[in-house]
């Protein structure tokens, strides 16, 4: 169709063209990618189309093609209205069955856009490399909409920068090809009502070699020993990797810097020339050498200017870096006490702010920021990972990370961290454990330590040194959407677990920590996470999670503080304080931000408790504190945290916190406490040493001697709350029906904190379902997921439902959540149930309430959140390994019971703390006088300090009672049932004992 604009002239339709669009003689004709007149639909992918987003319901805007008689090309034009308040735009991508488009042989993109003269900026995106629109790197722009009326808006390629805030898939090569591009997005302004109108979007001029040539450098960074030459190597490549057409100039310098030419190292200059015809790819050298002087001193840099003609000159000035030598910190040979001396002693101030900052790794503005800010750690969010997401990606971006604190003039390594809560859970095909509610469940401290301890070597080996795990959380509501990051309801549970640190940090003096299959651990969050009030918190639309834990001083202690006493005597490294508030009866503080309280870190923690490694905030946790920033830092630092998580914020925190020192709010003392802390556990790292990811250990990660442990713990955790007739374990040669949401969802059994924070369904990592270990058991069976498939002729059905994914405050209880099993759950429980004996699993991260179906299912499983193993669940369905598990925290009869724990005084629970039928072992025989005999012993055992046969004692006699109660379990039956394992865990047996015939007798 012609170019038509019925109300604009053609002379002022080219006096709105800027005059670079002006077509040069031999620049190939524009090439059409959007008209909108209709020839690509309102469609989403794998289609080609243009579709809408937002971060809510209301956020996308509305679209429609509309015919306007000022179109600039053609009749229609793409028009809409917003109103956003979070994020909200549209995207035209090309459909991901065909090949991306190639955009290479052009100069940029350009577009007719109708100003509103709101002065507000429209964000403008291209897509480039990766799989489709949806699994691409994102290279961003913006404009400012100052006009009134059209105007074509021209975007050179070399205006667009990769996005550091957000990548769908973390980046594939972070180099802008143009020869595989997706398509486009637009990002509307926030705020306030608006309309829009676009038109004709195209690509336009010739890429002259300046746009498609570019030199680099195989590195920013160059450190070597004094006296040592540096090799730096300079490529030169293509977009499209055709040879480079005209010649190409690289003239270099050494100039500037912390050396000094002549006495540290011999000045170079020259130039290197790439001929026309030069092949993309092709790499010269430049060779920098240094001297050796013999003086003890820091790291110098030594810049090397390049000047480029031809090309595009690398985004950075390289640096050759003469190592540090000579200083006492230096020497491996020292106690960590005095080489923690001697550094703090040379460090200035603003280094020290540097070790006290975290920053995300995606949310750095430039990598050069790691040593521009002395940073001492960075981050992976969940979900934050590199691209592709394997071990040998991981541990890449971790060196390059690592390769720019060596430009610092002391060189300090940086720490890494990541949430591996159950295995390394970032990781596509690490090792998924259960998570934490299910290790509390299999009540075996060795197979926790031994599930640490996959973790720890997963870990490691991609060249992480920190977990931020494990969660010594109790979990005292199961509304609080990280229950299941709790080992259970009970200290003594919890305390019980405290294993996992032996397996991921090794023993309790450190020594272990250098290991390449060892790593920092995090108790958190401290303190009273877990005790938080429904509908306390003021966190968004959360309901519990970050809220108010309201205690006596007394349950403070016994309840929540008590875990973290045997943490800091197991030697755990780090501590993380809670995101709530803590309120104490009678103190006359009312509730206080945890990241506020001095009494409890400074006092409790630190001076009382003794703990000596370093408290790190949790994420932009002190942006929750009263007052304005400088308060939000002195605030927490002075309360006794010693590194801020501040993960876009770093520069900011940096800085103030220099201020306030400088000011004199925050003491030297302090600042050299938590300095001094967080240098003794890199040097315990073995980080000065060994900075780089040791990767010996990759071949493991995922491994079947690693998943056998994983399947071991899914196993374990499993709890049999019900079994009628012996309905389980099930025969190999029985006929199985098999449905049920959850029966094969490996994303769903894995739960939350499972390569993204929220975690998804479906197949997002390696592992098996509950489905396929069933039949890779052996077993006969048949799978309708919604069971809409005829249920004759079957002899007994498994119906696996529960939950979806979540992670903290999305998932708590009230917010869009409820503890009911969803509607096709439910009829997929009815249906089956009704036509045959079933089994139901129930797949969750917390009770779910099944009362008022419980008469109709004749075996009940808690099987929690089994991880990646489902073969785990299939071993103890057919009997390869016994139902051993039990219930972690109490099980309601309605959500009006919550909360509800073990000690309660009014407790009635559907099943009690503690329950869990057994196919090890039937019950001894003898009832009554079985019990008094067992009680006897246990008592005996108690005093000899005899734990292994003290536990065996209390476990018959909670068989003798469970097989009396069967499943009438009332309020008489139920409290003491539960007391009795809150003994036994603390290793009173007789007393354990004494409170199961109790029981028994109120059966």
């Amino acid at each position: 169709m012609p170019r038509t604009a019925l109300l604009v002239s053609a002379a002022l339709l080219a006096a709105l063209v800027p005059l670079s669009s002006a077509r040069a003689a031999d620049d190939p004709a524009p090439t059409p990618v959007d008209r909108y007149e209709g020839e690509v639909p309102f469609a989403s992918q794998p289609a080609e189309g243009i579709f809408t987003w937002g971060s809510d319901s209301d956020d996308p805007p509305t679209l429609a093609l509309e015919e306007r008689a000022d179109a600039p090309e053609g009749e229609k034009v793409l028009s809409g209205t917003y109103d956003i308040s979070g994020y909200g735009g549209f995207t035209h991508d090309f459909a991901a069955n065909q090949p991306a488009h190639d955009w290479s042989a052009h100069e940029g993109i350009r577009f007719w856009w109708d100003g509103q003269d709101n002065g507000k900026k429209i964000a403008f995106e291209i897509k480039d490399g990766g799989a489709n629109g949806e699994a691409s790197e994102l290279w961003t722009t913006s404009f400012t909409d100052d006009w009134t009326g059209w105007k074509q808006v021209e975007i050179p390629f070399g205006d667009f920068v990769y996005r550091t805030d957000y990548q769908p898939v973390g980046g594939i090569d972070h180099v802008l090809g143009l020869t595989g591009m997706w398509g486009y997005a637009v990002t509307l302004p926030v705020g306030a009502e608006g309309r829009f109108a676009m038109d004709e979007v195209e690509l336009y001029g010739k890429a002259d070699q300046s746009l498609r040539a570019s030199v680099t450098t195989d590195s920013a960074v160059h450190p070597v020993k004094e006296g040592g030459a540096a090799t730096i190597e300079v490529t030169v490549a293509t977009t499209g990797s055709a040879p480079v057409d005209e010649p190409v100039t690289v003239a270099y310098e050494t100039t500037g810097g912390t050396a000094e030419p002549g006495k540290d190292y011999t000045p170079v200059t020259g130039t290197l020339t790439f001929p026309a015809g030069t092949a993309s790819g092709t790499t010269q050298t430049i060779k920098v050498p240094t001297l050796k002087d013999k003086a003890a001193e820091p790291a110098e840099t030594i810049p090397l200017r390049l000047t480029v003609t031809g090309a595009k000159p690398p985004a950075e000035t390289p640096q050759v870096v003469v190592d540090a030598n000579g200083l006492p910190y230096l020497d491996s040979r020292l106690p960590v006490k005095k080489r923690v001396a001697d550094l703090l002693s040379r460090m200035t101030l603003a280094e020290k702010a540097g070790q006290m900052t975290q920053a995300e790794r995606g949310a750095l503005t430039a990598p050069g920021d790691i040593a521009a800010y002395d940073l001492g750690s960075l981050l992976s969010g969940g979900g934050s990972t590199p691209t592709p997401n394997t071990p040998e990606a991981w541990a890449k971006m971790i060196d390059s990370f690592q390769l720019r604190a060596q430009a610092t003039r002391f060189q300090i390594p940086l720490i890494y961290g990541v949430d591996a809560v159950h295995g390394h859970n970032n990781l596509v095909g690490a090792t998924v454990m259960p998570h934490n509610i299910g290790i509390g469940a299999t009540r075996d401290p060795r197979l926790a330590e031994k599930t640490g301890a996959v973790t720890a070597a997963e870990v490691r080996a991609t060249g992480i040194p920190w977990d931020f795990a494990p969660c010594l959380c109790v979990t005292r509501d199961e509304r609080w959407g990280r229950s299941y990051e709790s080992f259970g309801e009970d200290p003594a549970l919890v305390d019980s677990m405290e294993t996992v640190i032996q397996g991921l940090q090794g023993r309790a003096n450190g020594a272990d920590l250098s290991r390449n299959d060892k790593v920092l651990a995090t108790a958190k969050h401290f303190v009273g996470d877990g005790g938080t009030e429904y509908g306390s918190s003021t966190t968004g639309t959360y309901t519990i999670d970050q809220g108010v834990t309201k205690v006596t001083r007394q349950q403070l202690e016994t309840v929540h503080l008590a875990p973290y006493q045997t943490a800091v005597d197991r030697g755990i490294g780090t501590v993380m304080p809670s995101y709530s508030s803590l309120d104490i009866a009678g103190d006359g503080q009312g509730p206080v931000k945890m990241h506020a309280r001095a009494d409890m870190i400074n006092g409790v923690l630190k001076d009382r408790m003794g703990f000596d490694g370093f408290v790190i905030s949790d994420w932009n946790a002190i942006d929750q504190l009263p007052g304005d920033y400088a308060a939000h830092v002195r605030t927490a630092v002075n309360a006794g945290l010693d590194m801020m998580m501040v993960p876009y914020t770093y520069k900011d925190f940096s800085s103030t916190l220099v201020d306030e020192a400088e000011a004199g709010r925050i003491s030297e003392e302090r600042i050299d406490d938590a300095v001094s802390r967080i240098l003794t556990q890199k040097f315990e790292l073995g980080l000065f040493e060994h900075p780089y990811a040791d990767t010996t250990g990759a071949a493991q990660i995922g491994s079947p001697a690693h998943r056998a442990v994983a399947r071991q713990a899914a196993a374990e955790s499993q709890v049999l709350l019900k079994n009628a007739s012996g309905v389980l374990p099930l025969k190999k040669s029985q006929k199985v029906y098999v449905a049920g949401s959850n029966a094969d969802d490996i994303g769903n059994q894995a739960g939350g904190w499972t390569v993204t924070w929220q975690g998804s369904s479906g197949n997002i990592t390696p592992g098996t379902t509950i489905l396929q270990g069933m039949r890779a058991a052996g077993g006969d069976v048949t799978y309708s997921k919604d069971a809409s498939a005829p249920t004759d002729g079957y002899d007994v059905g498994v119906v696996v439902v529960g939950e979806t994914p979540y992670a903290e405050g999305v998932g708590d209880v009230g917010n869009g959540n409820d503890l009911e099993l969803t509607a096709a759950d439910q009829a997929a429980v009815d249906k089956v149930c009704a036509a045959m004996k079933c089994a139901v699993l129930i797949v969750s991260g917390r009770p779910q309430l099944v009362g008022d179906r419980l008469g109709d299912i004749d075996a009940l499983v808690a099987s929690w959140l089994p991880g990646t193993e489902g073969a785990g669940v299939a071993d103890v369905l057919y009997g390869a390994r016994p139902f051993t598990g039990q219930l972690p925290v109490t099980w309601p009869r309605s959500e009006a019971q919550l909360p509800v724990n073990v000690g309660d005084s009014a407790y009635d629970p559907q099943f009690p703390y503690g329950w869990g039928l057994t196919t090890l072992t039937k019950a001894p025989e003898g009832g009554g006088t079985t019990l008094k005999a067992l009680g006897v012993a246990a008592a005996v055992a108690e005093k000899a300090g005899a734990e292994e046969a003290g536990r065996a004692l209390v476990t018959k006699a909670r068989l003798i009672v469970q097989q009396k109660v069967g499943q009438n379990i009332t309020a008489a039956v139920a409290k003491p049932f539960a007391d009795a394992d809150h003994l036994l865990l603390t290793g009173r047996y007789g007393a354990a004992v004494q409170k199961l015939t109790e029981a028994y007798r109120a059966a």
